[in-house]
């Protein structure tokens, strides 16, 4: 079955397309502006040869009302002319002109006087060649005057400007093509250059980047934001080589530690404490458990895009009553009312994670505040973190030297996941120096109405 014209048409290049159709426009306006330059001059001839008739005739008129006319009529511009008397006698000529038959008979006199226009006229049966322009007015005592100016090298000039068109408009088709062929030719070529670049870049690539033309185009756009794109990209891969590494290297450690105390169990049975190494089985498990939940939940904000997983109405002010209430060196001075826009499961995680970390560094006492404009804090009175680090501790997988052991702490995805889900329901996380111990400032926008 063969294809229809359209699928053709769609499967052929952009620049045959271009080409065609920047043609093909031109052909179209060139053939509408040459036939509506014909009919103009055609029409500004003819307008002329009338007003000069008309002119003629009037003079004629004149004269004949005012009983001067000789014979034969003399005009200068060689306008053929009859006087016809009311009883359609032909008075009075112009040399060569019939002085038997008049060019109108009475009734097409009559009907171009009421017309007042002037009419074609075939001069052939009356042995003048070619087509005739004809004028009648009417004169005193009944009398008519009839003049013609014939046309022929008014036609023979139309004929000549339209064969000039003729073959002048498809060679400017196919100039224009020719043109238009090389220049999107040159305008793709930076595009040919950014495929070409594409299908050079490898999964093996450490730095993926598009060739940027020097024109400041579309094109240029185009190669700018890709590369921004491909920067995003290889951005992401690192995070998540970088990610799969340090998950890997924390798992080590656990399953390391469960497979010596399994080991010197089975080897020593008979002087093993099963209980003591269950406990510790169970402890590096734990940790395992952690460790997955962690990471599964920064899989999951990234798989979202920073997007939190459901847009409902919070109460703010009941998660952190709740996750206060399960820690004993929790306490809540002051707790507004405050409406937010999220998801209360990752709101109730971040709770979590500021509160495992505060009673894990706190010397005596942890504080948490809400505020009815939105801002959250949770301080402790532990030995807090140095300026300089405290940026770097909402990295995944950093740890401070002071939390490094597997007794003090997780694997340093808390504050990582506190930040990203801060940042997805539209707020900020910082650290501030509490004087002493550490404050988690954190500022969520509120719902309104």
């Amino acid at each position: 079955m063969a294809d229809s014209p359209l699928a053709w048409w769609r499967r052929q290049g952009l620049r045959f397309r271009l080409t065609v159709a920047a043609a093909a426009v031109l052909a179209l306006a060139l053939a509408l502006s040459a036939s509506v330059l014909v009919s103009v001059l055609e029409r500004a001839l003819m307008d002329t040869v009338d007003e000069s008739t008309r002119q003629q005739a009037q003079a004629v008129r004149v004269a004949a009302d005012g009983g001067t006319l000789t014979s034969p009529i003399t005009t200068h511009d060689g306008t053929l002319v009859q006087v016809i008397d009311d009883r359609g006698r032909i008075t009075h000529v112009t040399y060569g002109t019939d002085r038997l038959v008049p060019l109108l008979d009475a009734r097409a006199r009559a009907k171009v006087l009421a017309e007042g226009k002037a009419t074609l006229l075939d001069g052939r049966p009356y042995a003048i060649p070619g087509f005739l322009r004809v004028i009648v007015l009417r004169a005193d005592r009944g009398q008519t005057v009839v003049a013609a100016r014939p046309i022929s090298e008014i036609q023979t000039s139309l004929v000549t400007a339209g064969k000039v068109l003729l073959i002048g408009t498809p060679a400017l088709v196919v100039l224009l093509a020719v043109a238009s062929w090389l220049m999107i030719g040159r305008t793709l070529r930076p595009i040919a250059a950014l495929r070409k670049g594409a299908a050079d870049i490898t999964h093996t690539a450490r730095s993926r980047r598009l060739p940027v033309p020097e024109s400041r185009d579309e094109v240029h756009s185009l190669a700018t934001t890709l590369n921004g794109m491909l920067s995003r990209l290889e951005e992401a891969e690192q995070r998540q080589r970088g990610l799969v590494s340090d998950a890997a290297h924390e798992l080590r450690s656990p399953l390391a530690s469960i497979r010596l105390q399994l080991e010197v169990a089975l080897g020593h049975p008979e002087g093993q404490d099963w209980r003591e190494t269950a406990e510790g089985v169970l402890e590096d498990t734990l940790r395992l458990s952690r460790l997955a939940e962690d990471l599964l939940a920064l899989a999951r904000l990234d798989e979202r895009g920073g997007v939190p997983a459901r847009r409902e109405p919070v109460d703010l002010d009941e998660v952190v009553r709740q996750s206060a209430d399960r820690y004993a060196e929790a306490r809540l001075t002051v707790c507004d009312p405050v409406v937010v826009r999220g998801d209360a499961l990752d709101l109730s995680r971040v709770l979590t994670n500021l509160m495992d970390n505060a009673v894990r560094h706190t010397a005596s006492k942890v504080e948490v505040a809400l505020t009815a404009d939105g801002v959250l804090t949770v301080t402790d009175d532990g030995p807090g973190i140095p300026a300089q680090d405290r940026e770097r501790v909402f990295n995944r997988f950093t740890r401070l030297d002071t939390g490094r052991s597997r007794d003090e702490g997780g694997a340093g995805l808390g504050l990582a996941i506190v930040r990203e889900t801060v940042r997805a329901h539209g707020g900020t996380v910082s650290l501030e120096d509490a004087e002493p111990g550490l404050r988690v400032v954190i500022t969520l926008p509120v719902a309104r109405g």
